[in-house]
C-alpha cells in the first residue's frame, strides 16, 4: 500500500491517498467531521477506501488538524460557546466551501488526477460542505456521498444546550444550510446518504427524509453512532468495525459512479 501524501492546496492542508498504481486517476475530495475523526489525516485512516481506483484527497476543515490554534481544539470550543451557529457552524461551512475552488486547482496542479468531474464526500459538518459544493457551486461533480451528515443545520443547532435565539440573520443562515428544503439543488449528481442507526435522532431523521428524494440512496449502518473513530480523533487510528462497513459502502458507491469499475 502506498504511503499517504501530505501537503497544502491554496492554504488548505490535505492528506492524499493514491490509487494502487499511483498514476493518473479520478479524484474524490472529502471533508472530515468535527467529531472523531476530526482531522484530514484521521479521516483518511477511518475511511481509506483502499479498493477505490481513485485519488482520495482529504481536506482539512478550518481550525482543525494542521490549522488548529496552539495545537488544540480549545479555540473551536470557545467559538461554539460564544454562538454555535453564527460563530462556529455557519462560518466553518462557508469558509470550507469558499476556499475549495482554489484548493481544487492546486490539487490538480500537484497530483496526477484526471481533469474530469470529481466525487465529493463529507462526514458530519463536512457533509454540509459537500452538499454546499453540490448545491451552490459550479464545480463539476459526478457523484456525492455524506456520512452522518449535517443535512439540516437547525437539527445540529438543536444538539447544543438551551434554546437558540434565532434572529433574521441566523434564520437566513440556517435556511441556506437546510438541504431538505433545498433538495432540488442537489439533483445534478447521484448522492449516497450513509446513516448510522445510532446517530443523533434528529440527524438520523434528516437522513431518512433526504433519502426519499429521487437520485438519493440510503445506506443504514447498524450499531454506528455519530463518530467514526475513537477520541481524541486527531491522529490516524486503526479503523473501527463500523467504520469498515461505511468504508465498504463508500468504496462500492464511488467505484460505480466515479470510476465506472465493478467492485
Amino acid at each position: 500500500m502506498r504511503s499517504p501524501i501530505t501537503g497544502t492546496a491554496a492554504g488548505v492542508p490535505f492528506t492524499a491517498l493514491p490509487p494502487a498504481d499511483g498514476g493518473a486517476a479520478p479524484l474524490l475530495v472529502t471533508w472530515h467531521m468535527l467529531d472523531a475523526p476530526r482531522s484530514d489525516a484521521a479521516f483518511a485512516a477511518a475511511l481509506p477506501m483502499r479498493d477505490l481506483p481513485a485519488w482520495r484527497v482529504h481536506l482539512g476543515m478550518p481550525m482543525c488538524g494542521a490549522r488548529m490554534v496552539d495545537g488544540s481544539t480549545d479555540a473551536i470550543v470557545a467559538l461554539f460557546r460564544e454562538d454555535p451557529l453564527m460563530a462556529y457552524l455557519h462560518p466553518f461551512v462557508r469558509q470550507a466551501t469558499e476556499e475549495f475552488p482554489a484548493a481544487l486547482a492546486s490539487i490538480r496542479a500537484q497530483l496526477p488526477v484526471d481533469g474530469g468531474p470529481i466525487g465529493v464526500l463529507g462526514g458530519s459538518l463536512g457533509g454540509a460542505v459537500a452538499l454546499r459544493v453540490l448545491a451552490d457551486t459550479d464545480v463539476p461533480v459526478v457523484a456525492g456521498a455524506v456520512v452522518n451528515a449535517a443535512i439540516r443545520m437547525r437539527s445540529v443547532v438543536d444538539l447544543f444546550p438551551g434554546d437558540y435565539p434565532y434572529d433574521a440573520e441566523s434564520e437566513k443562515a440556517v435556511a441556506g444550510l437546510d438541504f431538505l428544503a433545498r433538495a432540488d439543488a442537489l439533483r445534478r449528481a447521484p448522492l449516497l446518504v450513509v446513516s448510522g442507526e445510532l446517530d443523533h435522532p434528529g440527524l438520523r431523521a434528516d437522513a431518512l427524509a433526504l433519502a426519499e428524494v429521487p437520485g438519493v440512496e440510503l445506506r443504514s449502518i447498524p450499531g454506528l453512532a455519530h463518530p467514526l473513530a475513537d477520541e481524541p480523533g486527531i491522529e490516524p487510528a486503526p479503523q473501527l468495525p463500523a467504520a469498515r462497513e461505511v468504508d465498504a459502502a463508500l468504496t462500492a458507491w464511488f467505484r460505480r459512479h466515479l470510476t465506472g469499475t465493478a467492485g
